[in-house]
């Protein structure tokens, strides 16, 4: 059956349409999705698709919220509030404990800092709680000697940059979130989902691999007590669930800044058109010195928890390296596990967002996003 594609492209963007759709039309009967492009501050690209579906639905973005979470610290660096090479104890004097006085915030960010977990894991309510997160971490000795290594903390990065934000302004990084960067835009990206906008969440659907995926998955399982194992909670006495994770009332009414967002394409791809471009009428949020900075390669190499190459500028992942190679250096966002994707990439003045329902396979970024990036990169281009 093939799925009834909605919404609008500009002229020029007519490709990006045509791959949305072939996309579709390959899935599951049951797939559903969105995307969104932005140019130089104009939306070019509006699509989703699915039954019940529309471009106002809100899904768990997982690691996206890293984005979000880290473009507050940009914009709290750019003022001055936060200093980048001060030591992360200059703010939270508890963070000292085990050997982790020495540690900047800048390697904090760039996920150097080695406390990927604690050694017995998290409950599900403290997964939704980053004080209760910070607390635990502030005690835990490193993984690793901070500041020689670094490994993607999946669960806990937000909760660790949240911390050092609250120590500085008294404030969450929920809060300054909401204050500084949400509301003022009308983002369709929330960390901390009010009420009144409940009725318009999808609830995320697990993976639905099919019989060589399975296998493929079973052949990379991992112990519990891995660093992979640690950073994603699989040790804990009662692990959680991540596939369904945004599912739980209490995540998506806290909004843990690792991984309790909940978005639109629409939100995705405004926020990051908002970091870097003129919207409605407004200057960018980010100077172009501050996305430079939060854009460059801090920790490149072999990622400790996920044994593989990776690529981090500060918060966010360095796009063009660890994703698309179409995009310009400098381009910086954030995937999420379950499929989403948001980005901006200075160079073009694109700025783009996906998310789907069902949990891609094998978690990160959905392969989709590939064809789709290109397509909207080419595009992009060729408006000069």
């Amino acid at each position: 059956m093939t799925q009834e594609i909605h919404g609008t492209v500009a002229a020029g963007f007519e490709a990006v349409r045509d791959e949305f759709a072939a996309f579709t039309a390959a899935e599951r009967p049951d797939y559903e999705g969105q995307l969104c492009v932005y140019v130089h501050g104009r939306r070019v690209v509006d699509l989703w698709a699915g039954d019940g579906a529309d471009a106002d639905s809100l899904y768990g973005v997982f690691s996206s919220s890293k984005g979000a979470a880290h473009l507050v610290a940009a914009l709290l660096v750019q003022e001055g509030t936060l200093e980048l090479d001060r030591r992360v104890t200059y703010y939270w004097p508890e963070f000292a404990s085990e050997g982790k006085g020495a540690l900047t915030l800048r390697d904090l960010l760039a996920h150097r800092a080695g406390v990927v977990g604690t050694d017995s894991g998290f409950s599900r309510r403290e997964l939704a709680d980053d004080r209760q997160i910070a607390e635990r971490l502030a005690d835990q000795r490193p993984f690793w000697r901070p500041g020689t290594a670094f490994g993607y903390h999946a669960l806990v990065a937000g909760a660790l940059s949240g911390e050092v934000v609250r120590r500085a302004t008294g404030r969450t990084l929920q809060e300054v979130y909401e204050e500084r960067v949400r509301a003022p835009y009308g983002l369709d990206l929330f960390l901390g989902l009010p009420g009144a906008h409940e009725p318009r969440f999808r609830p995320t659907r697990a993976m639905a691999p099919t019989g060589e995926q399975r296998t493929l998955l079973d052949s990379l399982v991992e112990g519990p007590h891995t660093l992979a194992g640690v950073a994603f909670n699989r040790h804990a006495a009662e692990p959680v669930d991540l596939e369904t994770l945004p599912n739980d009332p209490l995540v998506r009414a806290n909004g843990p800044a690792s991984v309790g967002g909940v978005a639109s394409a629409r939100g995705l791809a405004a926020m990051y058109a908002a970091a870097i471009s003129e919207v409605g009428g407004k200057a960018p949020l980010l100077k172009e010195d501050t996305a430079a900075e939060f854009a460059q390669f801090h920790s490149v190499g072999y990622d400790l928890v996920a044994r593989a190459h990776k690529s981090y500028g500060l918060g966010f992942q360095a796009t063009a390296d660890t994703w698309y190679p179409v995009l310009g250096a400098g381009a910086f966002g954030h995937s999420g596990a379950a499929g989403s994707q948001g980005f901006a990439d200075p160079r073009s003045g694109m700025a783009y967002g996906y998310t789907r329902r069902r949990f891609a396979f094998p978690g990160g970024a959905g392969a989709e996003n590939e064809r789709f990036v290109a397509a909207a990169h080419r595009a992009a281009r060729a408006l000069g």
